[in-house]
């Protein structure tokens, strides 16, 4: 995958809040923040991904959006598809996400159970074997993989291109890391922890250089920002996003367990872009949450703008 030098975009997923399309996809505003996103430079786009929900789609409207986001992209940078869950599904959707244009998946872990390590190859393997595209394991929850189950499916099967960090053991990511390049050279490693640029700076110590970016589906121009900063080793911009933007950011998402997604979709709402609410089981933010947040965004902004991005 060529991916574009810019941070990765997980854009959300916006819903209708009216009418009797009320609670559905709402197509035309996808399109749009599908639109304003690639304009703004992104690497690559995520669509139907955590930060979209996926775990709140059916199968019918995750493809659709990701179908939808092939069709606004048009071939501009790489469109990763977030798949997953029952493996029947995941199957199903990579079958015809291919044939839709699609560039790759994002594997999301297997729905509610866990198995063993001979379980997980197997359920990476199922989808593998299903498309020629490339394939991204996604390394958390009850999807934990050994550094020797990411490096035999390495060697197995030549479209199982990266993985996705989300469980954040740092000591058993840099044992994968290490398993992964014994057997291939070209594997892409991504952290995947929430609010990844927290944490980057550790991650790209052990050989992990990409990370995903849910701030720049908000505020593109303070992703970007700390995307130049941090390619270009300017510490004394990224430390100083750290401690007046993403540090407070991450202590408002660690208030309330699914935060990491509803603060995405409430800075949308924000910026002038009614994507409406999250799916239960998560929750919007309070008024107060939403004015800290907008507080945020206003200050990471001016930061952005003061650097000239």
């Amino acid at each position: 995958m060529n991916f574009a030098d810019g941070p990765f975009f997980f854009p959300v997923t916006p819903f209708h809040t009216e009418g009797p399309a009320a609670g559905g996809v709402n197509v035309e505003l996808l399109r749009e923040h599908v639109s304003r996103g690639l304009s703004a430079g992104p690497g690559g786009i995520f669509p139907a991904c955590g930060t979209g929900e996926f775990h709140a789609l059916a199968q019918s409207e995750s493809i659709q959006v990701v179908k939808e986001t092939v069709d606004v992209v048009a071939g501009a940078v790489p469109v990763i598809a977030g798949i997953g869950g029952p493996v029947a599904q995941a199957v199903e959707s990579a079958k015809e996400l291919e044939a839709a244009g699609a560039d790759g998946f994002l594997l999301l872990p297997p729905y509610l159970v866990g198995g063993p390590q001979e379980g997980l190859r197997r359920y990476v393997e199922s989808v593998a074997r299903a498309t020629d595209l490339p394939v991204i394991i996604y390394h958390r929850t009850n999807a934990r993989f050994s550094a020797e189950t990411v490096a035999q499916l390495l060697q197995d099967h030549t479209n199982v291109v990266g993985l996705k960090d989300g469980v954040g053991d740092v000591a058993l990511a840099q044992q994968i890391v290490l398993a992964a390049r014994a057997v291939r050279e070209d594997v892409l490693f991504f952290n995947g922890l929430l609010t990844a640029e927290a944490s980057q700076a550790a991650y790209q110590a052990i050989g992990i250089p990409l990370y995903s970016s849910a701030v720049f589906a908000a505020q593109p121009e303070i992703a970007i920002a700390f995307y130049r900063a941090y390619r270009e080793g300017d510490t004394s911009v990224t430390e100083r996003l750290l401690s007046e933007f993403y540090l407070p950011l991450v202590q408002l998402r660690d208030t309330t367990p699914g935060y990491a997604v509803s603060l995405i979709k409430a800075g949308n709402r924000l910026r002038g872009l009614p994507v409406g609410s999250v799916r239960p089981p998560l929750v919007d933010p309070t008024e107060d949450h939403l004015t800290r947040l907008e507080d945020l965004l206003d200050h990471g902004l001016k930061i952005a703008q003061e650097l000239g991005q």
